[in-house]
């Protein structure tokens, strides 16, 4: 009973301040005009979206990092090594983000910073996090439990590492493509995570992880108010990369890395529709989708917003569901 306590208390701690967030950050955004600049290539319905505020990930980061800060003055958790390299993780993918809308925002055009300055920014923080990971006792395998198998990787397992970071945090990113859509999966699948991390009793600060995911899920209900559709504010890259960045970390720090395509399977399918339909046109000339990543496919058959949200919605609840299951129980 005191786990679940502590877990409703994360969440609403979470949400509370991510909508006290909302209401200062929003007006600052539009004051400063901080607006999103839409594509013209994407579905005509989102042109109306143009000048929408975003970098809204603020709503709910500065929430996460107050209620933590409460949290440890309180006595309520403990500043593990483990949680330290969380937030390292969280803040640093936070900051990448931030610097990538900054530039789209001031220069008014989508694309930011360049694809090559992106990747090395990430190798980077890839790199200080496996030394990080590494020098808290962390072990360079894979482990397939259900088989009880491990397999070592060696000095791989940084490629690994760097896969997984970069991986996830690009996926979040294209998946943040419709009202609510990136938010409402981000909260299952810290959800899912928040409940194997209190199962991972054999973990430095597992607690305290487990606590993290619930705060974020507290603070991403929170932003889903002036994020569900019609959207008021938007997460932009400072959000999503913060929310890909931080998965990541605790599918690795909690050895759940496999688990982490299940719980984030509707990520994983988004990306896989971009780089399908990227291969496609540019080697053979054609297209599998009428438009990539899949939402915007469905948007071309006319489907409406927010049924394609509640569709993405349910998949990504059966699965993290699925992976719970497997993770906790079997």
């Amino acid at each position: 009973m005191l786990i679940l306590a502590k877990a409703a208390m994360a969440m609403m701690l979470g949400f509370t301040l991510a909508i006290s967030c909302g209401l200062i950050i929003i007006p600052i955004l539009k004051k400063f005009h901080i607006g999103q600049t839409v594509s013209r290539d994407i579905n005509i319905r989102h042109l109306k979206k143009d000048g929408t505020p975003t970098m809204g990930g603020f709503i709910f980061i500065i929430p996460v990092i107050i209620s933590l800060i409460l949290l440890y003055i309180n006595n309520s958790i403990e500043l593990s090594y483990n949680l330290f390299t969380l937030i390292f993780a969280f803040i640093a993918y936070a900051i990448l983000g931030g610097v990538d809308d900054f530039i789209k925002v001031k220069y008014k055009d989508n694309a930011g910073l360049s694809m090559v300055t992106k990747f090395l920014i990430q190798v980077i923080i890839a790199l200080i996090f496996f030394y990080l990971f590494m020098r808290g006792g962390g072990s360079s395998t894979i482990e397939f439990t259900a088989l009880n198998l491990v397999i070592p990787l060696g000095w791989t397992f940084g490629l690994f590492i760097l896969f997984l970071l970069v991986g996830t945090s690009n996926a979040v990113n294209i998946t943040d493509g419709l009202d609510g859509l990136c938010a409402g999966l981000s909260a299952i699948a810290f959800l899912a995570y928040g409940i194997i991390s209190w199962n991972c009793g054999w973990l430095e600060g597992y607690q305290e992880i487990a606590i993290f995911c619930f705060l974020i899920v507290g603070a991403l209900l929170g932003f889903l108010v002036y994020n569900s559709h019609p959207a008021k504010v938007f997460m932009g890259d400072l959000g999503s990369l913060s929310l890909g960045g931080a998965l990541a970390t605790i599918a690795i720090l909690t050895r759940h890395e496999l688990s982490l395509a299940i719980i984030g399977g509707v990520f994983v399918i988004e990306t896989l529709s971009s780089f399908i339909q990227i291969i496609s046109i540019r080697y053979f000339h054609k297209k599998v989708f009428l438009k990539a990543p899949l939402h915007h496919h469905f948007e071309e058959l006319k489907w409406n917003e927010s049924d394609i949200i509640k569709l993405f919605y349910v998949i990504g609840l059966i699965l993290a569901m699925a992976a719970i299951t497997y993770g906790v129980w079997l």
